[in-house]
């Protein structure tokens, strides 16, 4: 795990990740406050959970997991290149997919700045930017 603390993302910035998914399972990226406290979870699960080729998202606060929503639209192909952006507001965070798709998740926390930012799984991130 890649864990990357006292950033600063802030709503209208936007946060372009690049890597490559080194294996058939799954990987994720967590935005929030700090590991506890996660407003977005993304999670493509090529095979993992009883999940094929799915994105999961979902929100933590504590040791509570929410309601997990799931996305069949699935750009992301193993030992490939992607690139992702992600934007948000106090109401939504919006993903760019590779390929062009936006895909919208709510901002359950409804907060404007997070510092916290991770990374897990079967992946190789190459390049982390906040603009």
């Amino acid at each position: 795990m890649v864990v990357i603390k006292d950033m600063s993302f802030k709503a209208g910035q936007e946060l372009k990740i690049s890597g490559k998914a080194k294996k058939a399972t799954s990987f994720c990226v967590e935005v929030g406050h700090n590991a506890d406290s996660i407003a977005l979870h993304f999670n493509p699960r090529f095979d993992e959970h009883g999940d094929v080729n799915t994105i999961v998202f979902n929100s933590k606060q504590g040791d509570c997991w929410h309601e997990e929503h799931r996305e069949t639209l699935f750009p992301f192909q193993p030992e490939e290149d992607f690139k992702i952006v992600i934007t948000f507001n106090n109401e939504t965070f919006y993903i760019s997919l590779p390929g062009g798709n936006m895909i919208h998740f709510p901002n359950r926390f409804g907060d404007d700045k997070f510092n916290y930012l991770s990374f897990r799984g079967d992946v190789k991130i190459y390049s982390v930017k906040i603009k």
